[in-house]
């Protein structure tokens, strides 16, 4: 009832919603580490840990594969970064590398990889850049694929993510015959292994995903944490060099490297002085763009990357309208300010190149509106990767001519 003399004050809130970005750089990692502490790693658990966290560390013990791949991720980290984010997942160790890969598979529902699934709830973290470092690169005998690749892209739709996976580090057929094992837009796979000094100065081969992995946290920390820049040409740090030779030149496609490449297949590269077509003078270098996804159209990783973020940002923002506000102009106009200034903004960093948001009257009849749904779009391009530039090079008459005419003026 409203006061006979006195005033009445409400707020209006149906506007347009400040953009809430998701965290796509929580690294999700699965392995063993039968010395590990079993309370503070348990079986099939998520646990978040920062990855240079010594007391974590020192809990894992040294065996296994999670400690070298904690190591080599916090060899990528750039300046002011003092840790990544790692969803750790300890599975048991088996007889053999099969055994223990079945452990890594688990049983679809909450063991195996599908724990990282009850990360967000338990951790309140969803882990999106996945591995399972030594696990991935084998084809079991008279298998068609690899049974934790396959397990990898079967969980990560459901948590925006996208997998690192080792290739088999034997030979260019090989890796040209297990990638052709996979088909998925949110499998990233890299071929050679690293090489690396453990903790008694012995030389040993460990899997590059976890190097991958670490540089993909430091180059979106570059960038806000805005996930829309490929990983290629990055330098590869703390190791002593690839797990084999992959030869790379810039200018022969018939090079071993460029033909992994064209299999979508990223590579770890030696730098080399005095090589005209080496990636870089020195060092090592990681080169990869791609997915192993079916479709051109979605093929570099920087843009299937870019578009979960942006989905992420329309879950996280939107849904403050859902149940607080009637369907009314207003409020329809609200939404669509909301991603436009979203999208304003990614674009004004170069993330995007364009965008359109629209409401469509013949995607919302009144029977919808009535029920409470509206249907809103937009469209973006992200921005594409530089891979390769194409240079030109011809004679150029009009030197000549201006000579002459220089000689005829004297």
């Amino acid at each position: 009832m409203p006061v006979t003399f006195g005033l009445s004050i409400s707020r209006v809130d149906n506007e347009p919603r400040p953009a809430i970005w998701g965290d796509m750089s929580v690294i999700g990692l699965i392995g063993v580490a039968p010395d590990a502490d079993a309370v503070a790693f348990p079986i099939d658990t998520p646990v978040l840990i920062r990855s240079a966290d010594p007391v974590a560390l020192t809990n894992l013990g040294e065996a296994g594969t999670l400690r070298d791949a904690l190591t080599l991720i916090n060899a990528q980290l750039g300046d002011l970064q003092s840790s990544a984010l790692v969803v750790v997942v300890r599975v048991t160790a088996g007889a053999d590398a099969a055994a223990t890969m079945v452990n890594i598979v688990g049983d679809g529902i909450s063991t195996g990889v599908s724990a990282f699934l009850e990360a967000p709830e338990l951790l309140g973290y969803a882990p999106r850049l996945l591995a399972a470092p030594g696990f991935t690169g084998t084809i079991p005998s008279g298998g068609q694929g690899n049974p934790v690749v396959a397990a990898l892209a079967g969980i990560a739709p459901r948590l925006l993510a996208h997998a690192v996976v080792d290739g088999p580090n034997t030979t260019d057929d090989a890796a040209q015959t297990w990638r052709e094992s996979i088909s998925s837009e949110r499998i990233i796979p890299v071929e050679g292994g690293a090489r690396i000094m453990d903790a008694t100065g012995t030389v040993v081969v460990v899997p590059a995903s976890p190097a991958v992995l670490g540089i993909a946290v430091r180059r979106d920390f570059e960038f806000g944490g805005r996930p829309f820049h490929s990983w290629a040409n990055q330098a590869v740090q703390g190791i002593v060099g690839p797990a084999r030779p992959i030869p790379f030149s810039l200018t022969d496609p018939a090079s071993e490297a460029q033909a992994l490449l064209a299999g979508n297949i990223g590579v770890i590269v030696r730098g080399e002085m005095g090589v005209d077509g080496g990636i870089a003078d020195g060092g090592f270098v990681y080169v990869g763009t791609d997915n192993a996804g079916a479709d051109d159209l979605w093929r570099f990783y920087s843009v299937t990357r870019g578009r979960d973020y942006i989905h992420l940002m329309c879950l996280k923002t939107l849904r403050q309208y859902l149940g607080r506000f009637n369907i009314t102009g207003q409020t329809i106009q609200a939404v669509l300010n909301t991603l436009n200034g979203a999208l304003r903004d990614l674009k004004a960093t170069g993330d995007i190149l364009g965008y359109r948001v629209a409401f469509e009257p013949d995607l919302n009849s009144p029977e919808d509106l009535r029920t409470g749904k509206i249907t809103v779009s937009f469209a973006a391009e992200e921005a594409p990767v530089l891979r390769r530039i194409d240079v030109q090079s011809s004679r150029y008459r009009p030197a000549l001519e201006a000579l002459v005419a220089d000689l005829a003026a004297a």
